[in-house]
């Protein structure tokens, strides 16, 4: 008799337990599905070839703004601009000085004097910021002016 009521036990049990397994089976089937009812293996899988081609586009990217960046030191970056009035004949402020920089203050000043006869133009080479010429007041105030300048900064000035 209580080997009966033993082995009445156990079937509980062992029913008890089918149910809890195939309810934990249903479980992990549902959580190794993706969208598409891949596996999860299968899921995983084309994650890591996602990780893999954004890390080579992310490496590709690098290189190249590794070589804008060393570009980009040579293209103006600063710019200095003065406008004025050197005659006295002349109505407003025609003529102009601008100098344009590059990262190491290498660069041009161009000067422009307007008159009634006519329209002059200069240009004076610059050598980490100091020029191969004399400068007039306007075109050192350019000068200072492009040098003082952060790059990318606001550089309105009349």
């Amino acid at each position: 008799m209580a080997l009966s009521a033993l082995l009445g036990i156990a079937l509980v049990a062992i029913v008890w337990l089918a149910r809890r397994t195939a309810a934990l089976q249903r479980r992990l089937a549902a959580v190794t599905r993706g969208s598409d009812g891949d596996s999860l293996e299968a899921v995983l899988d084309q994650h890591l070839g996602r990780v893999e081609q954004v890390a080579r586009t992310v490496d590709l990217l690098g290189s190249r703004t590794s070589t804008l960046e060393q570009d980009g030191r040579f293209a103006f970056q600063k710019i200095g601009l003065v406008r004025f009035n050197p005659f006295e004949d002349t109505g407003g402020n025609q003529s102009f000085a601008i100098a344009l920089l590059d990262a190491n203050d290498d660069g041009v000043i161009v000067s422009s004097l307007h008159a009634r006869s006519g329209t002059r133009i200069y240009a004076k080479a610059l050598n980490a910021g100091r020029a191969d010429a004399a400068l007039s007041d306007e075109e050192a105030e350019a000068l200072q002016r492009a040098t003082a300048a952060r790059p990318g900064a606001d550089r309105r000035s009349t």
